[in-house]
């Protein structure tokens, strides 16, 4: 059996998630369609994240088993041949034995859009929250970096949620100004938390509004009560960016 590591960028407005489901179309489901009909047989792809439906991803990474010898470069182009238009294969390679998309990744790095004003350009309406408001993004920018480091982030992980342990750590977590009100959130870390990076956007809103402060967001960390933290902002400003594993497994 052959490992492979697939590279994939999707518009997830459409699908249910990454995750198979029983009803609806997931990213999960459309790549095990497709590489069924090369391997002649069922195959389970896993992925580094499960995204939610309507995330989106430039960066999402795969592992794959298969037996089928089709070199990965004419792989590749089968592949986007026989998937939608709003799924694609951005890379192929041959990975070693034992390499898992999810279990051998080292860090992920997401991003949240968010567009402060009160005309929103209509190409955003897929990818960026609109917010009617002025943000303050400095603020913002100090209360993100407060999350740096290893912290238990039990405060922004979904209610109801059965991870036992919200320990995390945060190599990068900043607020960046853009062009005509565009607000981005950076974040890197060696894993997250279902709706994480979603309820800390939803948190860092409120300090931009005002509300609260650094000092604040520094408190709900520690209180590890998902109740005070912010809302969990809405899916389709989310990017799964890039998936970074150890250079071994890398080449």
């Amino acid at each position: 059996m052959r490992q492979l590591k697939l590279t994939i960028a999707y518009d997830g407005t459409r699908f249910v998630g990454w995750q198979r489901q029983a009803e609806g179309e997931s990213i999960q489901g459309l790549l095990e369609q497709v590489l069924a009909r090369f391997e002649g047989a069922p195959v389970t792809v896993h992925g580094a994240g499960r995204t939610d439906a309507g995330v989106h991803a430039l960066g999402q990474v795969a592992s794959v088993s298969v037996a089928f010898d089709h070199d990965v470069r004419t792989l590749a182009r089968a592949l986007n041949a026989q998937l939608p238009e709003d799924v694609r294969v951005l890379d192929v390679s041959e990975a070693p034995p034992g390499f898992h998309a999810r279990f051998s990744a080292t860090a992920k790095t997401y991003r949240y859009q968010i567009r402060a004003g009160v005309v929103a350009p209509p190409f955003d309406r897929a990818f960026v929250w609109q917010l009617p408001e002025a943000l303050d993004v400095g603020a913002m920018d100090r209360a993100a970096r407060v999350l740096l480091g290893t912290h238990d982030f039990s405060a922004f992980q979904s209610a109801g949620s059965d991870t036992r342990d919200a320990v995390r750590t945060l190599t990068r977590s900043e607020v960046a100004p853009g062009d005509g009100g565009l607000v981005r959130y950076e974040v890197s870390g060696n894993g997250f938390l279902r709706h994480m990076v979603r309820a800390i956007v939803g948190t860092l809103v409120e300090v931009g509004r005002g509300r609260w402060s650094a000092a604040d967001v520094a408190g709900i960390l520690a209180g590890a009560d998902r109740g005070v933290a912010g809302a969990t902002a809405p899916a389709h400003g989310l990017v799964l960016v890039r998936v970074d594993y150890d250079q071994l497994l890398a080449d």
